[in-house]
């Protein structure tokens, strides 16, 4: 993958004390090719002026970087949006690469968070796509998973605890009883089956 990139680099990001920078980029530059390559002839018509340059500076000011705590993407021209995942909230990756993306290595990788239901992350035009989902999911599983799947078992047992005793209560109170009713004259006779 190379070498671990500077903080520097990334001015807007603001690491806490023990989370370290393992990757971080700009989106692929030849993915920005594509949106030059349709602007250019468009430009002799003054429509492709805007085109090639808010796909420029949106190349330009987006950052996606992976530490060993999160994952975090830039975005914002004029202004900054930044946003933050931590791994124990991730739930699934993927990654997907389109035909002209997969000859020239670059894709979008997809991050999934608990509770939402669906893709909360996007790091679009990204070199490598399979290498950074890696990288996601290595750090993803030695954050949260032996922590989280004990704290599961343990809410679990202790759910399971709670029902057994309520059923031992439930079936304490209730002993069997048989009612037989006489039509003629509107008495119901009770019978105790209990052993």
């Amino acid at each position: 993958m190379g070498d671990t990139p500077s903080a520097d680099r990334f001015e807007w990001l603001t690491l806490e004390t023990d989370e370290e920078l393992l990757w971080g980029e700009t989106p692929h530059r030849l993915s920005l090719y594509v949106s030059v390559a349709v602007g250019l002839p468009l430009c002799l018509l003054l429509v492709g002026i805007p085109l090639v340059i808010s796909s420029y500076l949106d190349h330009t000011r987006t950052h996606y970087v992976v530490t060993n705590q999160a994952v975090y993407k830039k975005t914002g021209v004029f202004s900054r949006n930044v946003k933050r995942i931590e791994f124990d909230k991730v739930q699934n990756t993927s990654y997907q690469q389109t035909f002209i993306g997969s000859k020239f290595g670059y894709g979008t990788v997809e991050v999934a968070t608990a509770g939402t239901g669906g893709v909360e992350l996007l790091f679009r035009n990204v070199a490598n796509p399979r290498t950074i989902q890696s990288i996601i999911n290595e750090q993803s599983t030695d954050t949260g998973g032996d922590e989280s799947t004990q704290e599961k078992q343990d809410v679990l047992e202790e759910i399971l605890s709670e029902l057994t005793a309520i059923r031992r209560t439930v079936s304490e109170d209730t002993e069997p009883t048989i009612g037989i009713s006489d039509p003629s004259n509107g008495d119901t006779e009770t019978i105790d089956e209990s052993p």
